[in-house]
């Protein structure tokens, strides 16, 4: 990828953490959309609630990575939080695509985030980027996430979505949570432990937005998860030999469910997703399999 100017949004969060710092140490010039005031020129002011966003701060990038968004694991699903969820994606989503398409010239590229909730529960069933939607707040809220980039997409912009399985990581997200349960040796499987979990190691995630924005035969969804989903039984076994830890205390559905409310549904949900868009781009993921994932997650001095 030759040295560009790129925004990115969500610059603060797991994954727009690591792809600014990646970027920027190849040489990129980053400007970060910022909700306070800006604190350095890489800096930016936007906001999503207003719909407003430094239109100069934009002037000049080839590409932006919108990022930001509600964390969904964060806190049990009250009718106020799915508002949260649901608003802080489409609201900046569309600031975003207007922005862009109000620009000339106009970047030649939005990599927009997603998610595979999009898909709803597959049980056994295989997806890929053809497949219809599922149902479900989070296959809606996808559908309403993705729908908001159309300004973008109206404006001739090259518009990708970006969507992502479960990070393995433990700084944050879905996984982050786990990790401190597995190396006290309290892990287990959740639920029955059938169900598929698509993950993506976070260097295969920054790397596979950066595919996203260089490769110009890319446009519309993209999924970015491992090629081999693995049931949540088989991550567990994972998590015990990478973290040499006992993996014998499975968490039951009920338990889930009081502790979670509605998103246990969707934890202890099925999604088998293969990222065919990505395989057919020429891709290469430098952790395919879960105990590499798990592996590339640790610090160095721990890695086995």
């Amino acid at each position: 990828m030759a040295p560009m100017r790129i925004a990115v949004t969500g610059a603060s969060g797991l994954i727009g953490s690591a792809l600014t710092a990646s970027l920027t140490a190849d040489g990129h010039e980053v400007v970060t959309l910022v909700r306070r005031p800006p604190r350095n020129r890489g800096e930016a002011r936007w906001d999503p609630r207003a719909g407003t966003v430094d239109a100069q701060a934009l002037a000049g990038c080839e590409a932006v990575v919108h990022l930001a968004g509600a964390p969904v694991a964060a806190r049990r699903w009250s009718a106020r939080r799915k508002k949260v969820l649901l608003d802080s994606r489409v609201d900046g989503t569309a600031t975003i695509a207007r922005a862009m398409a109000a620009l000339d010239p106009k970047p030649r590229v939005l990599v927009a985030g997603s998610a595979i909730g999009y898909y709803g529960d597959t049980g056994d069933r295989f997806v890929d980027e053809d497949s219809p939607a599922g149902t479900g707040f989070l296959a809606d809220l996808v559908q309403a996430w993705e729908a908001a980039a159309d300004p973008a997409r109206a404006a001739g912009i090259r518009t990708v979505h970006a969507r992502t399985g479960l990070v393995v990581s433990p700084q944050g997200g879905a996984w982050g949570a786990l990790f401190p349960f597995f190396r006290a040796g309290l892990g287990g499987r959740l639920g029955s432990g059938r169900q598929y979990w698509s993950f993506i190691s976070l260097e295969d995630e920054v790397a596979a937005l950066r595919f996203a924005v260089d490769h110009e035969e890319l446009s519309g969804p993209v999924n970015l998860t491992a090629p081999e989903p693995r049931t949540n039984s088989e991550v567990t076994e994972a998590m015990g030999r990478v973290l040499h830890r006992p993996t014998a205390l499975p968490v039951p559905s009920f338990a889930l469910r009081a502790v979670l409310g509605e998103f246990a549904g969707d934890v202890t949900g099925s999604q088998r997703v293969r990222p065919q868009r990505l395989l057919d781009a020429g891709f290469s993921f430098a952790h395919p399999d879960i105990d590499d994932a798990i592996k590339a997650a640790l610090p160095p001095p721990n890695r086995v």
